[in-house]
């Protein structure tokens, strides 16, 4: 628990350096900028460390699938000792070293004796050396298993980056939201304290009217309940912003510690340039560039790589297994020149299925896999480019509604502040000035609610671009 403490003090003392005034009373406030809040979440979210564990695990794949191509040392020893009778004492060492191709090379070592050793076991008192070559000539020559998992390994890689990309992408995304709709709930905040104090005002001064006789009671009543309409929306615009920030907070981590944003802690709407910068945005300025380096289809086009692997090791399998190994033989290993052609050992063996439905069968399937992944990346290009088309064309209407909403507030409020003057000369009344002032407060909200729809736009098309810092 102190340790927790701790962190939750320096993340006070660090994050939040910046300390102004609210405009929603006199007490400090401290800003979290969106730039320090993506920050954090990009440096300590826990979900970073699982996309790195995606590209860990490519590694090992492809650690694992080069192993087949690890030379060997093998060692085979038999006795058999029976009533005093050696019935044989084999002894067989090889080295073998596989090449990429269904070619591997070996060098064995033979020693063996007893008086019941199979006669084709005979070698000579000291050993037998010998050095040769091992072909698969059908079956396996320009592909087999260890050289299609080593290439299978190699795309999944890619795969791995592809979904780590995805992964930080999404991560971004979804706290850039709930840092927008925390903004949004502040300034609804923001803009009920300011109508408030408005309503309060204007509540008291008619309340001192109706005192020294100047307004109806019926003024006061109408005065109040405007009032407590104004507290009422204030209040829950408050719960809104308190649990907004705590879904903020869900991406808040420091040190694998969890981290809640407090309530004196504000939000603060990023311009243009730090919202580009953010967003890994900054000088794209058309994004048909983007869609071939998508991750996502990035990812696709590995799987099909590696399903086009599998095809052809599929379709190699329908060829018959011929496979021949060649070994010269020497009694001394001490010069090359030793080994004659002849003195040699020779095995061919063949094999293949009569009517081939297995082999049939794995082509079959691979290549319906492979039609079924080529459907997905053609059918995820298109959403995904008119993703891009829609949300962009989002972004530039967006820009534009904002331009009008702008123009509407400063109407309304012209037409509040008019409505005021003529009730001070007594040509207007409060009812005049509540109905002006609840269609000023129903723009100024919507000029909010758009300015955040603005922000979320560009944030949806960072997340449609497939953008991350890590490519």
């Amino acid at each position: 628990m102190k340790q927790i403490y701790m962190y939750r003090f320096v993340f006070l003392l660090v994050l939040f350096a910046k300390i102004g005034v609210a405009q929603s009373g006199s007490s400090l406030e401290e800003i979290l900028t969106f730039e320090e809040y993506l920050g954090y979440v990009k440096q300590y979210h826990p979900l970073l460390k699982k996309a790195n564990l995606q590209l860990s695990i490519g590694e090992a794949n492809l650690l694992k699938a080069r192993g087949g191509f690890d030379p060997k040392v093998e060692v085979d020893y038999q006795r058999k000792e029976f009533k005093k009778t050696e019935y044989f004492n084999q002894l067989n060492a090889a080295f073998k070293i596989p090449t990429w191709y269904g070619v591997e090379f070996k060098a064995n070592f033979e020693q063996n004796s007893g008086k019941y050793l199979n006669p084709n076991l005979t070698v000579p008192e000291d050993g037998l050396y010998s050095a040769g070559i091992s072909l698969a000539l059908a079956q396996g020559l320009l592909i087999n298993e260890r050289m299609a998992t080593l290439k299978k390994a190699k795309f999944f890689i890619e795969q791995s980056q592809a979904a780590k990309e995805l992964l930080v992408n999404d991560l971004v995304f979804e706290a850039s939201k709930a840092y927008f709709e925390w903004l949004e709930t502040h300034n609804e905040f923001v803009i009920y304290t300011k109508f408030l104090s408005n309503a309060k005002m204007r509540f008291n001064a008619v309340k001192r009217n109706v005192e020294v006789g100047e307004k109806s009671a019926i003024d006061s009543i109408e005065a109040k309940i405007t009032y407590q309409n104004r507290k009422l929306n204030l209040e829950v615009a408050r719960l809104k912003t308190r649990k907004a920030a705590l879904k903020a907070s869900n991406f808040l981590w420091l040190k694998n510690v969890p981290l809640e944003i407090q309530e004196y802690v504000c939000p603060e709407t990023p311009n243009q340039t730090v919202l580009e910068s953010s967003l890994v945005l900054e000088g794209i300025t058309q994004s048909s560039g983007f869609l071939e380096n998508h991750p996502k289809l990035r990812a696709l086009a590995a799987k099909i790589d590696g399903l086009e692997v599998d095809q052809s090791l599929k379709r190699n399998k329908l060829l018959p297994k011929l496979n021949l190994q060649y070994n010269l033989l020497s009694p001394d290993v001490d010069q090359f020149s030793n080994f004659t052609v002849a003195n040699y050992k020779t095995f061919v063996n063949f094999s293949m299925p009569l009517f081939l439905r297995k082999e049939r069968g794995a082509l079959k399937l691979a290549k319906l896999k492979l039609q079924d992944a080529n459907f997905e990346r053609i059918s995820t290009s298109l959403v995904i480019q008119n993703k891009i088309d829609a949300t962009t064309a989002e972004v530039n209407s967006l820009k534009i509604q904002n331009n009008f909403i702008s123009g509407v507030v400063t109407g309304y409020e012209k037409m509040l502040a008019g409505e005021e003057r003529k009730f001070k000369l007594g040509e207007s009344s409060l009812f005049l000035i509540n109905s002006r002032e609840q269609k000023l407060i129903e723009a100024t909200l919507k000029r909010n609610a758009l300015r955040i729809k603005s922000l979320k736009a560009t944030a949806s098309l960072y997340n449609a671009l497939g953008l991350s810092d890590q490519n």
